[in-house]
């Protein structure tokens, strides 16, 4: 593992699905290539999950996210692009999130770093996408109808 970071940060993640498709951030760039991500981040200080969720949203999406139920908490090690190599230690909460019925994808005014568009893919296609973290498609294809928090361990 490269170097680890210190402190511990939580992240906010939005699972945001309409007529059997998930919202992704589509990111390209780094040495991972395109990848697809879920909306949200890093909770900031004084901040609760839910407004860390929805600044995150509204920033990288463009819109104000209606935030649900909590879907699944799990620790992350995300690679960092520094030099040398870093692991930051993220615990990622996963709500369910719903954005209102007009909403077209589009990136908002601060779209998070590498982002490059922000796309609605069919949830039967995501075994064809890069999701990051890998890890994320096999938890997300029972997701949708879980709706108790569970503790998923690591993801990779």
């Amino acid at each position: 593992m490269a170097i680890l970071t210190p402190g511990i940060r939580n992240a906010a993640r939005a699972l945001i699905i309409r007529d059997e498709r998930l919202l992704l951030l589509r990111k390209d760039g780094g040495d991972r290539g395109e990848r697809y991500a879920l909306p949200g981040g890093a909770q900031e200080h004084g901040e609760t999950l839910q407004d860390a969720l929805e600044r995150e949203c509204l920033e990288e999406i463009g819109v104000k996210v209606m935030v649900r139920d909590l879907l699944h908490v799990a620790d992350w090690f995300k690679p960092r692009d520094t030099v040398p190599p870093s692991t930051r230690q993220l615990v990622e909460f996963l709500f369910a999130c719903d954005v209102p019925g007009s909403y077209e994808a589009r990136n908002g005014h601060r779209p998070d770093k590498h982002q490059v568009d922000v796309v609605w893919i069919d949830l039967q296609q995501l075994s064809d996408v890069q999701l990051f973290p890998r890890s994320l498609s096999t938890y997300l294809t029972n997701c949708p109808n879980s709706r108790h928090g569970v503790y998923l361990g690591t993801m990779t």
